[in-house]
C-alpha cells in the first residue's frame, strides 16, 4: 500500500465554554498573545504548533481536544484512512484562507483531524 506521509501534528483545537477566560489561561500558559482573536475562534502560534480555542464545542460539538495531522493532500489521506477503517465525521471543507480540514473517527471512536494548507 502506497501512503502519502503526514507532516505531523501541528494543530490542536480545544473546545471551551468561555472563550475570554480560556484565552487568558492559554496566553499565560503559552507566554504569547493570540494571533487570531475573533468571537468564533482564538488561535495561538507557539513552538511551531497552532493551538486553537473553539467556543461552544466547535464543529459537531467537540467534547475533547482534536489533534490535526497536517497533510500535503487531504483528499488522498482521507481516502487512505477511510479505506483502512476510519469513518468520516466531518467531510473536507474550507475554513478560510484556503485551509482545508476534515475529521474522521478511528474504530474506537477517537476523533482525528486532517489539515491541508493550500
Amino acid at each position: 500500500m502506497t501512503s502519502s506521509p503526514t507532516q505531523g501534528i501541528k494543530t490542536v483545537l480545544h473546545p471551551v465554554s468561555d472563550l475570554a477566560k480560556a484565552k487568558d489561561v492559554y496566553a499565560a500558559l503559552l507566554g504569547t498573545e493570540p494571533q487570531t482573536d475573533e468571537s468564533y475562534y482564538v488561535g495561538f502560534e507557539a513552538a511551531g504548533q497552532h493551538i486553537g480555542l473553539v467556543p461552544g464545542g466547535g464543529p459537531q460539538g467537540m467534547a475533547s481536544p482534536v489533534t490535526y495531522w497536517h497533510v500535503p493532500d487531504i483528499e488522498a489521506k482521507l481516502a487512505e484512512v477511510t479505506a483502512a477503517g476510519a469513518t468520516v465525521k466531518e467531510p473536507v471543507h474550507d475554513v478560510g484562507g484556503g485551509r482545508l480540514v476534515a475529521t474522521v473517527t478511528d474504530p474506537d471512536g477517537n476523533v482525528l483531524g486532517l489539515l491541508q494548507d493550500r
